[in-house]
């Protein structure tokens, strides 16, 4: 059952003049700070982010705003007790969708994978709330397959197809048949804080210590699992480059997102390395999410890509 709208939801209705500004057939994009997509593409394509709270101690930072992944990662580093993550409430989702409607009647929101997180029932009651607060608003809200710098891509792919003028039925087609062809692999640089999160035994951290061991890990269907456990991070990305050129149809045009958490020295190389080997029609650096980075720490290096136009 949902939960009676107060008198505050008043606040998020448009007035005639925002209703004015409405563009028919024109697609808002929602997503949110978990997606890493770089500040300069969130302003080109003009796709609202929700924001993520970081908690630290007792002090609640919003992802993007008042903290960003490098400052959150130099505070992980430094901190005694590990930080926490809050899904984005209901209201942030309705507040976001509030500015999207001032540009569009059409809005389509984009969460991480509900397996993952509560944002996408956030995003879905929020969507419920909208119904009375901005009724002449179509919303439609998707979880992705993937996460993190995937996640971005699809939303990237999303604001590009509804700048080319697509309804929102057609992105939503487009989304649909990208994300599951999304692929998304990473190396962790230590098993430190999924030991101290309770994530992983001990024994693991053990293990790690002794044999230098740098796990990849791939996201997908809303599944997080290890792929490959070489001894070194060099040997990590040799490891996912291979992976790409068995993934990937030579020649063909690919997009491609590097993402590091606090390693923009190595995010440097693996972007060189990955320009030469393919021809890649997007290429990027972005920074790792900090709601992923809180479990595995900083050192995170990965790539997220798919093939064709």
């Amino acid at each position: 059952m949902l939960p009676v709208l107060e008198p505050w939801v008043l606040l998020f209705t448009p007035t005639a003049k925002e209703d004015l500004n409405f563009v028919a057939n024109k697609v808002a994009i929602v997503t949110d700070t978990t997606a890493c997509i770089p500040q300069e593409k969130v302003k080109e394509y003009d796709i609202e982010l929700v924001p993520v709270d970081i908690i630290f101690e007792d002090k609640v930072y919003r992802d993007g705003i008042d903290l960003s992944p490098t400052e959150f990662y130099t505070l992980l580093r430094q901190a005694e007790k590990l930080p926490t993550t809050a899904h984005s409430s209901p209201i942030a989702y309705l507040d976001a969708y509030r500015k999207a409607s001032q540009r569009s009647n059409s809005i389509l929101c984009i969460t991480l994978p509900a397996k993952l997180s509560g944002m996408f029932n956030s995003a879905q009651l929020a969507m419920a709330m909208a119904k009375e607060a901005l009724p002449n608003v179509v919303i439609e809200v998707l979880d992705c397959s993937t996460a993190a710098a995937g996640q971005g891509l699809v939303v990237l792919a999303a604001a590009r197809a509804a700048a080319s003028g697509k309804n929102l039925t057609e992105v939503v087609e487009v989304v649909r048949g990208l994300m599951h062809r999304v692929n998304l692999f990473a190396t962790l640089d230590t098993l430190y804080y999924l030991v101290k999160g309770g994530r992983v035994p001990q024994a693991a951290a053990l293990v790690n210590s002794i044999l230098k061991i740098k796990p990849i890990f791939t996201v997908n269907q809303g599944e997080v699992r290890t792929v490959a456990l070489p001894r070194s991070t060099d040997n990590a990305i040799k490891h996912i480059l291979k992976i790409m050129k068995r993934r990937l149809v030579k020649g063909k045009p690919v997009h491609v997102a590097v993402m590091h958490a606090d390693a923009l020295e190595q995010a440097k190389v693996l972007r060189d390395q990955i320009s030469s080997l393919f021809n890649c029609v997007e290429l990027f650096i972005t920074e790792f999410t900090p709601v992923m980075g809180v479990h595995t720490g900083p050192g995170v290096i990965g790539v997220a890509f798919y093939s064709g136009d």
